[in-house]
């Protein structure tokens, strides 16, 4: 339900290449770590957001969503859920064009704030195992 195939594709391969990824830090046993560096091998822009705004796979990180200097097409969120539906509000805020949380990052009533706001969002899924499904 949250994640119909067709937004994913839409997301994947026509939303746009720069990525804003939630959570990622220069940590390679987190997730986001790997999942980035498989977002940028499928040509993705990979812009770290984490409070430390570290520099991850040669991307400039930044410490918040807004501090970002430049449009950004997709927030991927790596945090907990609990901590989700803010970034989610933020995503909208800052003129993203989807949201993405990965997996067993779920947040109803954020899902239907940025549907409402006519982003596209997918909750629950994760871009590194979707983007080969495409073929």
């Amino acid at each position: 339900m949250y994640a119909d195939s067709e937004t994913i594709r839409r997301i994947l391969t026509s939303t746009g290449d720069t990525w804003a990824v939630v959570g990622l830090s220069d940590n390679a046993s987190r997730a986001a770590y790997g999942v980035a560096r498989v977002l940028q091998r499928f040509g993705k822009r990979v812009v770290p957001v984490h409070p430390k705004a570290e520099t991850v796979h040669g991307e400039q990180g930044y410490a918040t969503l807004a501090d970002i200097p430049f449009d950004v097409d997709v927030v991927d969120v790596f945090v907990n859920s609990g901590l989700a539906g803010p970034v989610a509000d933020e995503a909208v805020s800052i003129g993203a064009k989807a949201v993405w949380f990965q997996l067993d990052v779920i947040d109803e009533e954020a899902y239907e704030r940025t549907r409402a706001a006519g982003l596209d969002m997918v909750m629950d899924r994760c871009p590194a195992i979707e983007i080969p499904r495409l073929g």
